[in-house]
Protein backbone atom coordinates (compact mmCIF):
# COMPACT_ATOMS: atom_id res chain seq x y z
CA UNK A 1 0.00 0.00 0.00
CA UNK A 2 1.44 3.73 -0.93
CA UNK A 3 2.65 5.65 2.50
CA UNK A 4 -0.67 7.91 1.99
CA UNK A 5 -3.00 4.88 1.78
CA UNK A 6 -1.46 3.53 4.59
CA UNK A 7 -1.59 6.47 7.12
CA UNK A 8 -4.79 7.45 5.85
CA UNK A 9 -6.15 3.99 6.73
CA UNK A 10 -4.77 3.89 9.98
CA UNK A 11 -7.67 5.95 11.63
CA UNK A 12 -8.30 4.31 15.13
CA UNK A 13 -4.59 5.48 16.14
CA UNK A 14 -2.48 8.37 15.85
CA UNK A 15 1.04 9.39 17.22
CA UNK A 16 4.49 7.60 16.48
CA UNK A 17 3.48 4.47 19.22
CA UNK A 18 0.23 4.12 17.13
CA UNK A 19 1.93 3.37 13.66
CA UNK A 20 4.50 1.34 15.07
CA UNK A 21 2.93 -1.86 14.20
CA UNK A 22 4.23 -0.70 10.55
CA UNK A 23 7.74 -1.19 11.75
CA UNK A 24 7.51 -4.91 11.65
CA UNK A 25 5.63 -7.96 10.76
CA UNK A 26 3.24 -9.46 13.63
CA UNK A 27 4.86 -12.67 13.56
CA UNK A 28 8.55 -11.19 14.72
CA UNK A 29 9.50 -9.76 17.85
CA UNK A 30 11.84 -6.90 18.87
CA UNK A 31 14.77 -9.02 18.69
CA UNK A 32 13.79 -10.70 15.22
CA UNK A 33 12.56 -14.07 17.08
CA UNK A 34 9.44 -15.95 15.59
CA UNK A 35 6.60 -15.35 17.53
CA UNK A 36 4.26 -18.59 17.18
CA UNK A 37 0.93 -17.91 16.10
CA UNK A 38 -1.53 -19.49 18.24
CA UNK A 39 -4.87 -18.78 16.00
CA UNK A 40 -8.42 -19.99 17.44
CA UNK A 41 -10.57 -21.71 15.51
CA UNK A 42 -12.82 -19.65 13.86
CA UNK A 43 -16.77 -20.06 13.91
CA UNK A 44 -19.58 -18.33 11.83
CA UNK A 45 -21.47 -18.13 8.57
CA UNK A 46 -18.32 -17.04 6.63
CA UNK A 47 -16.14 -19.62 7.85
CA UNK A 48 -18.83 -22.32 7.20
CA UNK A 49 -19.03 -21.47 3.17
CA UNK A 50 -14.99 -21.50 3.01
CA UNK A 51 -15.09 -24.67 4.48
CA UNK A 52 -17.29 -25.74 1.57
CA UNK A 53 -15.47 -24.29 -0.82
CA UNK A 54 -12.26 -25.70 0.87
CA UNK A 55 -13.70 -28.82 -0.17
CA UNK A 56 -14.39 -28.37 -4.01
CA UNK A 57 -10.67 -27.16 -4.16
CA UNK A 58 -9.84 -30.39 -2.75
CA UNK A 59 -12.26 -32.75 -4.91
CA UNK A 60 -10.36 -30.52 -7.64
CA UNK A 61 -6.62 -31.24 -6.82
CA UNK A 62 -7.21 -34.76 -6.38
CA UNK A 63 -9.20 -35.50 -8.80
CA UNK A 64 -7.47 -33.43 -12.29
CA UNK A 65 -4.86 -35.44 -12.01
CA UNK A 66 -7.40 -38.40 -13.09
CA UNK A 67 -9.03 -37.08 -15.57
CA UNK A 68 -8.18 -37.40 -19.12
CA UNK A 69 -9.86 -36.08 -22.31
CA UNK A 70 -8.90 -37.50 -25.58
CA UNK A 71 -6.37 -40.05 -24.42
CA UNK A 72 -4.65 -36.84 -22.45
CA UNK A 73 -4.02 -35.70 -19.01
CA UNK A 74 -6.27 -32.68 -18.27
CA UNK A 75 -3.40 -30.93 -17.22
CA UNK A 76 -0.02 -31.83 -16.97
CA UNK A 77 2.89 -29.29 -16.52
CA UNK A 78 6.10 -31.48 -17.59
CA UNK A 79 9.09 -29.06 -17.34
CA UNK A 80 11.77 -31.37 -17.26
CA UNK A 81 10.67 -32.64 -21.07
CA UNK A 82 9.03 -28.95 -21.84
CA UNK A 83 5.62 -30.49 -22.26
CA UNK A 84 2.29 -28.47 -20.99
CA UNK A 85 -1.19 -29.80 -21.23
CA UNK A 86 -3.80 -27.67 -20.60
CA UNK A 87 -7.37 -28.43 -21.07
CA UNK A 88 -6.19 -31.66 -22.90
CA UNK A 89 -4.44 -29.00 -25.54
CA UNK A 90 -0.64 -30.01 -25.83
CA UNK A 91 1.80 -27.25 -25.56
CA UNK A 92 5.62 -27.68 -26.80
CA UNK A 93 8.35 -25.20 -26.88
CA UNK A 94 7.34 -24.02 -30.29
CA UNK A 95 4.17 -22.70 -28.80
CA UNK A 96 5.88 -20.80 -26.29
CA UNK A 97 4.13 -17.17 -27.37
CA UNK A 98 0.89 -18.72 -27.33
CA UNK A 99 2.18 -19.94 -23.75
CA UNK A 100 3.55 -16.26 -22.98
CA UNK A 101 -0.16 -14.89 -23.92
CA UNK A 102 -1.81 -16.85 -21.74
CA UNK A 103 0.44 -16.22 -18.60
CA UNK A 104 0.20 -12.27 -19.71
CA UNK A 105 -3.82 -13.01 -19.84
CA UNK A 106 -3.56 -14.30 -16.37
CA UNK A 107 -1.09 -11.41 -14.59
CA UNK A 108 -3.52 -9.07 -16.62
CA UNK A 109 -6.91 -10.93 -14.94
CA UNK A 110 -5.04 -11.28 -11.38
CA UNK A 111 -4.45 -7.51 -11.22
CA UNK A 112 -8.13 -6.64 -12.58
CA UNK A 113 -9.22 -9.21 -9.85
CA UNK A 114 -6.73 -7.74 -6.80
CA UNK A 115 -7.60 -4.08 -7.86
CA UNK A 116 -11.85 -4.80 -7.72
CA UNK A 117 -11.75 -7.63 -5.08
CA UNK A 118 -8.78 -7.17 -3.08
CA UNK A 119 -6.99 -10.35 -1.54
CA UNK A 120 -10.30 -12.67 -1.82
CA UNK A 121 -7.99 -15.07 -4.02
CA UNK A 122 -5.85 -15.54 -0.88
CA UNK A 123 -8.28 -16.18 1.89
CA UNK A 124 -10.42 -18.42 -0.26
CA UNK A 125 -8.98 -20.21 -2.68
CA UNK A 126 -5.12 -19.62 -2.47
CA UNK A 127 -3.29 -23.69 -2.03
CA UNK A 128 -1.35 -22.01 0.95
CA UNK A 129 -4.35 -20.97 2.75
CA UNK A 130 -6.59 -23.71 2.17
CA UNK A 131 -4.03 -26.51 2.83
CA UNK A 132 -3.01 -24.40 5.62
CA UNK A 133 -6.54 -23.74 7.56
CA UNK A 134 -8.71 -26.30 6.32
CA UNK A 135 -6.64 -29.36 6.43
CA UNK A 136 -3.43 -28.75 8.62
CA UNK A 137 -4.63 -26.19 11.14
CA UNK A 138 -8.02 -28.82 11.53
CA UNK A 139 -6.21 -31.62 12.08
CA UNK A 140 -4.11 -29.85 14.77
CA UNK A 141 -7.09 -28.78 16.74
CA UNK A 142 -8.39 -32.46 16.79
CA UNK A 143 -4.98 -33.82 18.12
CA UNK A 144 -3.72 -31.12 20.13
CA UNK A 145 -6.72 -29.36 20.69
CA UNK A 146 -8.07 -25.39 20.93
CA UNK A 147 -5.21 -22.14 20.72
CA UNK A 148 -5.14 -22.51 25.07
CA UNK A 149 -3.88 -25.80 24.90
CA UNK A 150 -1.64 -26.03 21.86
CA UNK A 151 0.16 -23.03 23.84
CA UNK A 152 0.47 -24.47 27.14
CA UNK A 153 1.57 -27.72 25.83
CA UNK A 154 4.61 -26.09 23.86
CA UNK A 155 5.62 -23.46 27.05
CA UNK A 156 5.60 -26.98 29.45
CA UNK A 157 7.43 -29.78 29.84
CA UNK A 158 8.31 -32.84 28.03
CA UNK A 159 5.81 -35.14 29.15
CA UNK A 160 5.39 -38.75 28.02
CA UNK A 161 1.84 -37.43 27.12
CA UNK A 162 3.54 -34.29 25.30
CA UNK A 163 6.10 -36.14 23.07
CA UNK A 164 2.88 -38.77 22.50
CA UNK A 165 0.69 -36.10 20.99
CA UNK A 166 3.38 -34.52 19.31
CA UNK A 167 4.68 -37.37 17.80
CA UNK A 168 1.14 -38.53 16.55
CA UNK A 169 0.84 -34.91 14.56
CA UNK A 170 4.10 -34.82 13.24
CA UNK A 171 3.33 -37.93 11.61
CA UNK A 172 -0.18 -37.05 10.78
CA UNK A 173 1.19 -33.61 9.01
CA UNK A 174 4.55 -36.40 7.09
CA UNK A 175 1.76 -38.33 6.19
CA UNK A 176 -0.45 -35.50 4.69
CA UNK A 177 2.24 -33.93 3.18
CA UNK A 178 3.89 -37.07 1.51
CA UNK A 179 0.12 -37.57 -0.01
CA UNK A 180 -0.06 -33.86 -1.14
CA UNK A 181 3.52 -34.31 -2.69
CA UNK A 182 2.49 -37.48 -4.82
CA UNK A 183 -0.17 -35.95 -6.05
CA UNK A 184 1.75 -32.72 -6.88
CA UNK A 185 4.46 -34.63 -8.41
CA UNK A 186 1.44 -36.14 -10.71
CA UNK A 187 0.78 -32.48 -12.58
CA UNK A 188 4.53 -32.62 -13.53
CA UNK A 189 4.72 -36.32 -14.46
CA UNK A 190 1.69 -38.01 -15.36
CA UNK A 191 -0.13 -40.71 -13.11
CA UNK A 192 1.18 -43.29 -15.22
CA UNK A 193 4.62 -42.35 -14.58
CA UNK A 194 3.98 -41.50 -10.74
CA UNK A 195 2.55 -45.10 -10.68
CA UNK A 196 5.74 -46.37 -12.20
CA UNK A 197 7.67 -45.24 -8.72
CA UNK A 198 5.28 -45.81 -6.47
CA UNK A 199 5.36 -49.75 -7.50
CA UNK A 200 8.40 -50.55 -9.77
CA UNK A 201 11.93 -50.85 -7.62
CA UNK A 202 13.35 -47.67 -5.99
CA UNK A 203 16.40 -48.48 -7.67
CA UNK A 204 14.49 -47.99 -11.05
CA UNK A 205 13.27 -44.71 -9.84
CA UNK A 206 15.72 -43.30 -7.51
CA UNK A 207 15.30 -39.63 -9.03
CA UNK A 208 11.71 -40.00 -9.04
CA UNK A 209 11.35 -41.45 -5.23
CA UNK A 210 14.19 -38.50 -4.70
CA UNK A 211 11.49 -36.16 -5.79
CA UNK A 212 8.86 -37.12 -3.96
CA UNK A 213 10.82 -36.90 -0.58
CA UNK A 214 11.95 -33.74 -1.59
CA UNK A 215 8.28 -32.40 -2.08
CA UNK A 216 7.08 -34.14 1.04
CA UNK A 217 9.69 -32.39 3.06
CA UNK A 218 8.79 -28.92 1.38
CA UNK A 219 5.20 -29.31 2.22
CA UNK A 220 6.12 -30.88 6.10
CA UNK A 221 8.14 -27.85 6.48
CA UNK A 222 5.71 -25.30 5.16
CA UNK A 223 2.65 -26.42 6.84
CA UNK A 224 4.51 -27.77 9.98
CA UNK A 225 6.78 -24.75 10.74
CA UNK A 226 6.62 -21.75 8.19
CA UNK A 227 3.24 -21.44 8.12
CA UNK A 228 1.83 -17.76 7.95
CA UNK A 229 5.72 -16.91 6.62
CA UNK A 230 5.11 -17.98 3.76
CA UNK A 231 2.26 -15.34 2.93
CA UNK A 232 3.72 -12.51 4.59
CA UNK A 233 7.33 -13.40 4.23
CA UNK A 234 8.09 -15.23 0.69
CA UNK A 235 4.40 -14.73 -1.46
CA UNK A 236 5.22 -11.89 -4.22
CA UNK A 237 1.39 -11.24 -4.74
CA UNK A 238 1.36 -10.68 -1.24
CA UNK A 239 4.12 -7.66 -1.83
CA UNK A 240 2.47 -6.62 -5.06
CA UNK A 241 -0.65 -5.54 -2.97
CA UNK A 242 0.66 -1.98 -2.41
CA UNK A 243 0.61 -1.22 -6.03
CA UNK A 244 -2.58 -3.21 -6.80
CA UNK A 245 -4.82 -2.23 -4.58
CA UNK A 246 -5.94 1.27 -4.21
CA UNK A 247 -9.12 3.28 -1.71
CA UNK A 248 -11.60 1.22 -3.71
CA UNK A 249 -10.77 -2.28 -3.89
CA UNK A 250 -12.69 -4.60 -2.03
CA UNK A 251 -11.20 -5.40 1.46
CA UNK A 252 -11.77 -7.21 4.91
CA UNK A 253 -11.49 -3.45 7.03
CA UNK A 254 -12.73 -2.12 10.17
CA UNK A 255 -15.45 0.19 10.39
CA UNK A 256 -13.44 3.05 12.77
CA UNK A 257 -16.10 5.47 12.25
CA UNK A 258 -18.55 3.20 14.02
CA UNK A 259 -15.90 1.22 16.36
CA UNK A 260 -14.10 4.45 17.82
CA UNK A 261 -13.28 5.45 20.37
CA UNK A 262 -13.20 1.89 22.06
CA UNK A 263 -14.15 0.84 25.42
CA UNK A 264 -14.71 -2.19 27.15
CA UNK A 265 -18.63 -4.00 27.49
CA UNK A 266 -20.41 -2.95 30.05
CA UNK A 267 -23.99 -3.82 30.77
CA UNK A 268 -24.93 -0.02 32.21
CA UNK A 269 -23.70 2.24 29.94
CA UNK A 270 -24.95 5.98 30.31
CA UNK A 271 -26.31 7.58 27.13
CA UNK A 272 -24.01 10.58 27.51
CA UNK A 273 -21.05 8.70 27.30
CA UNK A 274 -19.79 8.62 23.32
CA UNK A 275 -18.35 5.62 22.67
CA UNK A 276 -17.71 3.22 19.63
CA UNK A 277 -19.08 -0.30 19.16
CA UNK A 278 -15.64 -1.78 19.23
CA UNK A 279 -15.46 -3.56 22.76
CA UNK A 280 -12.00 -3.93 22.57
CA UNK A 281 -12.09 -7.62 23.08
CA UNK A 282 -9.36 -8.76 21.14
CA UNK A 283 -11.36 -11.91 19.22
CA UNK A 284 -10.78 -10.37 16.16
CA UNK A 285 -6.58 -10.59 16.58
CA UNK A 286 -7.14 -14.12 18.48
CA UNK A 287 -8.11 -15.69 15.34
CA UNK A 288 -5.99 -14.42 12.88
CA UNK A 289 -3.81 -16.75 11.57
CA UNK A 290 -1.21 -14.57 10.47
CA UNK A 291 -1.83 -12.58 13.60
CA UNK A 292 -2.51 -9.03 12.91
CA UNK A 293 -4.42 -6.54 14.14
CA UNK A 294 -7.46 -5.48 11.26
CA UNK A 295 -8.05 -2.75 13.72
CA UNK A 296 -5.04 -0.61 12.53
CA UNK A 297 -5.78 -0.91 9.09
CA UNK A 298 -5.02 -2.27 6.27
CA UNK A 299 -1.80 -4.26 6.51
CA UNK A 300 0.36 -6.78 3.59
CA UNK A 301 -0.21 -9.56 6.65
CA UNK A 302 -4.01 -9.31 5.85
CA UNK A 303 -4.59 -12.90 3.74
CA UNK A 304 -8.26 -11.52 3.72
CA UNK A 305 -9.52 -15.08 5.07
CA UNK A 306 -12.50 -13.70 6.63
CA UNK A 307 -11.96 -15.08 10.50
CA UNK A 308 -12.30 -11.54 12.15
CA UNK A 309 -15.49 -11.02 10.47
CA UNK A 310 -16.82 -14.03 11.83
CA UNK A 311 -15.48 -13.51 15.35
CA UNK A 312 -16.31 -9.95 15.44
CA UNK A 313 -20.14 -10.74 14.51
CA UNK A 314 -20.28 -13.09 16.79
CA UNK A 315 -19.39 -11.04 19.64
CA UNK A 316 -21.85 -8.27 18.44
CA UNK A 317 -24.96 -10.75 18.25
CA UNK A 318 -23.99 -10.97 22.15
CA UNK A 319 -23.76 -7.11 22.98
CA UNK A 320 -26.85 -6.86 21.23
CA UNK A 321 -25.29 -4.62 18.59
CA UNK A 322 -25.43 -4.83 14.54
CA UNK A 323 -22.80 -7.03 12.95
CA UNK A 324 -20.40 -5.69 10.11
CA UNK A 325 -17.96 -3.80 12.86
CA UNK A 326 -15.56 -5.91 10.16
CA UNK A 327 -16.65 -7.00 6.67
CA UNK A 328 -15.96 -6.54 2.89
CA UNK A 329 -15.94 -2.75 2.05
CA UNK A 330 -13.41 -0.25 0.32
CA UNK A 331 -11.42 2.16 1.95
CA UNK A 332 -13.51 4.80 0.65
CA UNK A 333 -16.69 2.88 2.06
CA UNK A 334 -15.43 2.93 5.16
CA UNK A 335 -14.78 7.01 5.59
CA UNK A 336 -17.23 8.85 3.14
CA UNK A 337 -19.94 5.68 2.99
CA UNK A 338 -19.32 4.71 -0.89
CA UNK A 339 -20.74 2.00 -2.11
CA UNK A 340 -17.82 -0.24 -4.30
CA UNK A 341 -17.82 0.84 -7.76
CA UNK A 342 -16.11 -0.04 -11.16
CA UNK A 343 -13.64 2.31 -11.46
CA UNK A 344 -11.82 3.85 -14.67
CA UNK A 345 -8.24 1.79 -13.48
CA UNK A 346 -10.61 -1.44 -13.70
CA UNK A 347 -12.49 -0.08 -16.98
CA UNK A 348 -8.61 0.11 -18.21
CA UNK A 349 -7.57 -3.28 -16.95
CA UNK A 350 -10.47 -4.95 -18.42
CA UNK A 351 -10.11 -3.73 -21.57
CA UNK A 352 -7.15 -4.86 -21.62
CA UNK A 353 -7.79 -8.24 -20.89
CA UNK A 354 -10.46 -8.23 -22.93
CA UNK A 355 -7.96 -7.80 -25.77
CA UNK A 356 -5.61 -10.29 -24.55
CA UNK A 357 -8.38 -12.75 -24.36
CA UNK A 358 -9.46 -12.11 -27.85
CA UNK A 359 -5.78 -12.82 -28.76
CA UNK A 360 -5.66 -15.71 -27.05
CA UNK A 361 -9.05 -16.89 -28.55
CA UNK A 362 -7.35 -16.68 -31.70
CA UNK A 363 -4.02 -18.07 -31.48
CA UNK A 364 -5.80 -21.03 -30.08
CA UNK A 365 -8.49 -21.52 -32.67
CA UNK A 366 -5.97 -21.26 -35.89
CA UNK A 367 -3.25 -23.68 -33.79
CA UNK A 368 -2.40 -25.98 -35.54
CA UNK A 369 -2.18 -29.56 -34.44
CA UNK A 370 0.52 -30.87 -36.87
CA UNK A 371 2.91 -27.92 -37.89
CA UNK A 372 6.52 -27.31 -39.52
CA UNK A 373 9.57 -26.02 -39.96
CA UNK A 374 11.55 -25.91 -43.78
CA UNK A 375 15.59 -24.38 -43.51
CA UNK A 376 17.54 -24.62 -46.63
CA UNK A 377 20.98 -26.28 -45.96
CA UNK A 378 23.44 -24.09 -44.61
CA UNK A 379 26.53 -22.91 -46.26
CA UNK A 380 24.92 -23.84 -49.99
CA UNK A 381 23.54 -22.47 -52.82
CA UNK A 382 21.92 -24.74 -55.19
CA UNK A 383 23.27 -27.32 -57.22
CA UNK A 384 22.72 -28.01 -61.13
CA UNK A 385 20.65 -30.90 -62.08
CA UNK A 386 21.46 -31.02 -65.94
CA UNK A 387 21.99 -28.74 -68.34
CA UNK A 388 18.08 -27.29 -67.51
CA UNK A 389 16.71 -28.16 -63.84
CA UNK A 390 18.26 -26.53 -60.79
CA UNK A 391 17.65 -27.52 -57.11
CA UNK A 392 18.32 -26.80 -53.58
CA UNK A 393 18.43 -28.64 -50.30
CA UNK A 394 16.45 -28.35 -47.80
CA UNK A 395 15.94 -29.77 -44.17
CA UNK A 396 11.86 -30.33 -42.61
CA UNK A 397 11.44 -30.58 -38.90
CA UNK A 398 7.28 -31.58 -38.32
CA UNK A 399 6.07 -31.79 -34.60
CA UNK A 400 2.55 -33.40 -34.37
CA UNK A 401 0.08 -33.14 -31.67
CA UNK A 402 -1.96 -35.85 -32.07
CA UNK A 403 -2.34 -39.25 -30.58
CA UNK A 404 -1.58 -40.51 -34.10
CA UNK A 405 1.41 -41.56 -35.65
CA UNK A 406 1.11 -39.53 -39.03
CA UNK A 407 3.22 -41.08 -42.40
CA UNK A 408 3.59 -37.35 -44.06
CA UNK A 409 4.85 -36.49 -47.56
CA UNK A 410 5.87 -33.73 -49.31
CA UNK A 411 4.31 -31.85 -52.13
CA UNK A 412 5.20 -28.26 -54.10
CA UNK A 413 1.76 -26.13 -54.19
CA UNK A 414 0.50 -23.84 -56.69
CA UNK A 415 1.28 -23.85 -60.28
CA UNK A 416 4.75 -24.42 -59.90
CA UNK A 417 4.13 -28.18 -59.03
CA UNK A 418 3.15 -28.57 -62.32
CA UNK A 419 6.86 -28.34 -63.55
CA UNK A 420 8.51 -29.14 -60.49
CA UNK A 421 9.16 -31.43 -57.43
CA UNK A 422 10.14 -32.51 -54.25
CA UNK A 423 12.26 -35.63 -53.38
CA UNK A 424 12.98 -36.79 -50.04
CA UNK A 425 16.29 -38.23 -49.17
CA UNK A 426 16.22 -42.14 -48.79
CA UNK A 427 12.63 -42.24 -48.46
CA UNK A 428 9.06 -41.28 -50.23
CA UNK A 429 7.62 -39.99 -46.90
CA UNK A 430 8.14 -39.08 -43.38
CA UNK A 431 6.91 -40.87 -40.36
CA UNK A 432 5.73 -38.39 -37.39
CA UNK A 433 5.59 -40.11 -34.12
CA UNK A 434 2.80 -39.50 -32.00
CA UNK A 435 2.61 -36.22 -29.77
CA UNK A 436 6.27 -36.08 -31.44
CA UNK A 437 8.21 -34.63 -34.03
CA UNK A 438 9.78 -36.21 -37.15
CA UNK A 439 12.33 -34.57 -39.07
CA UNK A 440 14.37 -35.29 -42.75
CA UNK A 441 15.59 -33.68 -45.68
CA UNK A 442 14.99 -33.20 -49.58
CA UNK A 443 15.68 -31.25 -52.29
CA UNK A 444 13.29 -29.27 -54.45
CA UNK A 445 13.88 -29.31 -57.75
CA UNK A 446 13.01 -26.46 -60.99
CA UNK A 447 13.79 -26.05 -64.42
CA UNK A 448 15.81 -23.06 -64.85
CA UNK A 449 13.91 -21.70 -67.15
CA UNK A 450 11.53 -20.71 -64.75
CA UNK A 451 13.91 -18.83 -62.34
CA UNK A 452 13.70 -15.65 -62.53
CA UNK A 453 15.22 -13.75 -59.28
CA UNK A 454 17.90 -14.34 -57.06
CA UNK A 455 14.77 -15.82 -54.18
CA UNK A 456 11.79 -17.49 -55.42
CA UNK A 457 8.88 -18.47 -52.77
CA UNK A 458 7.81 -21.85 -52.48
CA UNK A 459 4.29 -23.32 -50.94
CA UNK A 460 5.23 -26.89 -49.79
CA UNK A 461 2.00 -29.05 -48.49
CA UNK A 462 2.33 -31.77 -45.93
CA UNK A 463 0.05 -34.91 -46.80
CA UNK A 464 -0.86 -37.62 -45.30
CA UNK A 465 -1.97 -40.01 -48.10
CA UNK A 466 -4.41 -37.22 -50.46
CA UNK A 467 -5.70 -35.55 -47.50
CA UNK A 468 -3.50 -31.71 -47.06
CA UNK A 469 -2.51 -31.52 -43.68
CA UNK A 470 -1.27 -28.03 -43.84
CA UNK A 471 1.28 -26.00 -46.10
CA UNK A 472 4.88 -24.40 -45.46
CA UNK A 473 6.67 -21.34 -46.91
CA UNK A 474 10.36 -21.31 -47.62
CA UNK A 475 12.64 -19.66 -50.72
CA UNK A 476 14.13 -21.18 -53.77
CA UNK A 477 18.03 -20.15 -54.33
CA UNK A 478 18.90 -19.42 -57.89
CA UNK A 479 21.59 -17.68 -59.62
CA UNK A 480 21.87 -13.70 -60.09
CA UNK A 481 19.12 -13.01 -62.88
CA UNK A 482 20.07 -12.91 -66.45
CA UNK A 483 17.06 -10.64 -67.78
Amino acid sequence: MSEKLTNETTKPGTGAEKESFRDHIATVDAKGKRKWVYAQKPKGKIYNVRTWVSWGFFALFFTLPFISYHGRPLFLFNIPEAEFIIFGKIFWPQDFFIFGVMMLTFIVFIVLFTAAFGRLFCGWVCPQTIFMEMLFRKVEYLIEGDAAKQKMRNKGPWTAEKIRVKTFKHAAFFLMAFIIANLFLSYIIGVKQLQHIITEPISEHFGGFMAILIFSGVFYGVYAYFREQVCTVVCPYGRLQSVLLDRNSMIVAYDYERGEPREKFKKEKAATINVGDCIDCFQCVKVCPTGIDIRNGTQMECVGCTACIDACNKMMDAVGRPQGLIRYASENGIANGKKLRYTARMKFYSVILILLTGLLTTLLITRKEIDGTIIRATGMLYQERGADSLSNLYSIKIENKTLDEIPVQLRLEGEISKIGRVELVGTDHIRVKKEGQGAGSFFIVLPTSIIRSRKTSLEVGLYQGNKKITELKTNFMGPFSRF
